[in-house]
């Protein structure tokens, strides 16, 4: 699936990141939009991940998604 795509779908998708990612607030995650760059930063920000790490567990995360 496209980001074009989840990002249509990404407030039936909000929940399960919410699950995954308890700190992240549902304004945050309504902000990600379904991109996975902004949802890397937001794991950067609050969970002290690094730019790699955080940007594969937001690809793990919209891949199990689709």
């Amino acid at each position: 699936m496209n980001e074009d795509i989840l990002a249509g779908k990404w407030k039936q998708v909000i929940g399960k990141a919410k699950e995954t990612w308890g700190k992240l607030t549902d304004d945050e995650l309504a902000r990600v939009e379904g991109n996975s760059e902004r949802l890397a930063g937001l794991l950067q920000e609050k969970y002290g991940q690094s730019k790699e790490e955080a940007q594969k567990s937001a690809n793990a995360f919209f891949d199990r998604h689709k």
